[in-house]
């Protein structure tokens, strides 16, 4: 019995067989880490404002939890949370999606007053603080 070329597609990417995208380009996962990393330096940085560890937690966790469900192993998570070349990246991110708001991320008053506008109005980097 011949195999129906769209059964015969579907079985092969049911299987996984096809390569996922880097983590990196997971938009919902990447962007999430990037509000993380911003709620992170405004909280080292800003007296007055600290984490919600928790909730910051629970966060991480769950882009954990979605990276798993989207196939990915431990250890393609581990590699991209921790590669040097993804923190660069982040970090140039980061300074661009601060520098499209008006925010200079070298400048403490600046992402200060980010952090306290972000807190005030909850949005996704002002929920991880307080």
């Amino acid at each position: 019995m011949r195999a129906i070329p769209g059964i015969a597609l579907a079985l092969v990417l049911a299987s996984g067989a096809l390569a996922k995208v880097p983590l990196r380009d997971v938009a919902e996962i990447d962007n999430s880490l990037m509000a993380v990393a911003i709620a992170d330096e405004i909280r080292k940085t800003c007296d007055g404002i600290s984490a919600r560890m928790f909730r910051a937690l629970g966060v991480l966790n769950a882009l954990k939890n979605h990276a798993r469900d989207l196939g990915y192993t431990d250890d393609e998570i581990e590699a991209y949370v921790t590669s040097k070349a993804e923190k660069a990246r982040m970090r140039d991110k980061a300074t661009a999606y601060l520098a499209e708001r008006g925010v200079v991320a070298d400048d403490k008053s600046q992402l200060c007053a980010f952090g306290r506008e972000e807190i005030a109005r909850g949005g996704p980097i002002g929920d991880l603080l307080r």
